[in-house]
């Protein structure tokens, strides 16, 4: 369990430096977010990783989660506009982490055998 919050947490802060470099833009103070944001997700992946998480699936799902997670709150905090063609993206990149995930599932599960 605490690698997959050591995982949330590194989506998290990837995703908090993601947004603070837009909004960097404008408060360029908030930079200092976004190198530390940064540094902390590695940080933390690499954290999940010494725990045993394959790297396909710990990217794969830091990944997915930080685009979708980003791309909704930049529509929340930046008004920025939701599309069907970037709800079909969100939505296949959201799909790709599951099939990653079930793949490697099966793939522990055939080793125990």
């Amino acid at each position: 369990m605490t690698t997959w919050l050591l995982l949330a947490l590194a989506i998290l802060s990837e995703v908090a430096a993601t947004l603070s470099l837009r909004g960097a833009l404008d408060r360029p103070a908030l930079y200092t977010v976004v190198v530390g944001g940064y540094a902390l997700s590695y940080g933390l992946l690499v954290a999940v990783l010494k725990r045993g998480m394959g790297l396909g699936v710990a990217y794969g799902i830091w990944g997915a989660c930080g685009v979708v997670l980003t791309a909704a709150l930049s529509a929340v905090l930046f008004d920025e506009v939701f599309t069907v063609l970037k709800v079909t993206g969100i939505v296949l990149v959201a799909a790709g982490v599951v099939v990653v995930e079930i793949g490697a599932q099966r793939a522990r599960a055939e080793e125990v055998r």
